[in-house]
């Protein structure tokens, strides 16, 4: 179950959009707790200059703020911040149509054309329990219809793109004047989700399916190890079990993306560009695929920034 949870997180940052439509969570006060433990690293370059490396969770609660004094004091050394995708293209009123427009079926078949027929009953049960009139998904790809699921079942928690620690961030840098810029193309994350073959597809939206007709349990877990800054849980429940699985799937969500981005980073650890702090989802920063063990094989010394870990 917690893979399909992980396909979300990786490449989440598409589903505020899809999310938009939907009632807004209550209006909670934050929690008298402590702050979440970052997943945050530093990578240190040329003469002074360093990569600050987030790992963000792209749904989160009122209650996961305040951030910790570590993300702040990372976010005020850096003289710009780097996302997934800018803030122009997250906050683009297109990106929607976007994302629709390539999930919408050209190809004459229909949803229950692609799902056999324990998926179709499932997905019929969850149509019904939740007021969806299955005539407005069947002219919808799987992925499509996958990450639906997945979307209702963690807002239906409180959980809230708008609240990700991404749409935070971006809205401090707008109001510090701090550049926001993107690795990736919104383009390109939706070119990724489409390039799923059919039964990649298929196997996606049944096991949201699945984890949505469980409940809450598995996505709060993945939750609740991000705030403890549980980077081990993280990498086991996340991406090992897609990677053994799923392999396929884990390069194009996970390493081909990891790889394409060292080139877009390196430049920032040159002499002269001072600090620069990168906020992607924590799956990309975890593990032996890892961008934070990438740039470590490269001779970079890399160190977790945490103060408030155990020592």
């Amino acid at each position: 179950m917690m893979r399909t949870a992980g396909m979300l997180l990786a490449a989440a940052m598409l589903v505020a959009p899809l999310a938009a439509a939907r009632p807004a969570p209550p209006d909670v006060k934050p929690d008298a707790q402590a702050p979440p433990v970052p997943l945050l690293w530093k990578v240190s370059g040329t003469q002074g200059s360093a990569l600050y490396l987030l790992g963000s969770f792209h749904l989160l609660k009122p209650s996961d703020y305040p951030v910790s004094k570590d993300v702040d004091q990372a976010f005020s050394s850096a003289q710009r911040v780097v996302f997934e995708l800018s803030s122009e293209e997250m906050n683009s009123p297109a990106l929607a149509a976007q994302m629709l427009q390539a999930a919408v079926r050209t190809d004459g078949r229909l949803l229950k054309d692609d799902l056999d027929a324990d998926t179709w009953q499932l997905l019929q049960d969850w149509a019904n329990d939740n007021s969806m009139p299955l005539d407005r998904l069947s002219g919808l790809k799987p992925w499509f219809v996958g990450l639906t699921v997945s979307i209702a079942q963690m807002t239906r928690q409180g959980l809230d793109p708008q609240s990700g620690l991404d749409r935070h961030l971006m809205e401090q840098a707008q109001k510090a004047g701090k550049p926001a810029t993107g690795l990736e193309s919104a383009a390109a994350q939706i070119r990724m989700l489409d390039g799923m073959g059919t039964e990649e597809q298929r196997q996606l939206l049944r096991e949201a399916l699945e984890l949505a007709g469980k409940g809450d349990e598995q996505s709060q877990r993945l939750h609740d190890a991000w705030r403890r800054g549980d980077a081990d849980l993280l990498w086991r429940d996340m991406a090992v079990e897609m990677k053994r699985q799923y392999p396929d799937l884990y390069q194009r969500i996970n390493v081909d993306r990891n790889d394409a981005w060292l080139p877009l980073l390196q430049p920032w650890l040159q002499a002269g560009q001072g600090d620069t702090l990168v906020v992607v989802g924590a799956l990309h920063l975890l593990g032996e695929d890892g961008v934070v063990e990438k740039l470590r094989a490269q001779g970079y010394k890399v160190e977790r920034i945490c103060s408030s870990c155990k020592r």
